[in-house]
């Protein structure tokens, strides 16, 4: 189990992610046009260097929905590996069936 305050921190990076990602998109897309005027682009990358850090996408890690481990995640399930192979062992995750040779 990690700790809660780090479960929080991820989940507020999440927050304002979805919060910002309309406007980071808009002023990546001036920054990338290449027919806008150089001085447009170089504004809109310094207003995209004042938004957050933690609004981007990529700074969200995927953790345990169960546990909060950020390491051996499955995006499908989005848990861990150990709480995968317990929760598939009962039969609780429907169409998971352990594999016997």
């Amino acid at each position: 189990m990690s700790k809660i305050s780090s479960v929080e921190r991820n989940n507020k990076r999440a927050k304002l992610a979805k919060q910002m990602a309309g406007k980071r998109a808009r002023l990546k897309a001036q920054v990338m046009d290449r027919e806008a005027s150089p001085e447009e682009r170089f504004n809109a990358a310094l207003k995209l260097a004042e938004v957050p850090r933690n609004s981007a996408k990529n700074r969200v890690r995927l953790l345990c929905e169960l546990t909060g481990r950020p390491r051996g995640n499955y995006r499908k399930f989005k848990i861990c590996r150990n709480k995968l192979r317990e929760l598939g062992n009962l039969g609780q995750i429907p169409g998971l069936v352990k594999s016997s040779w």
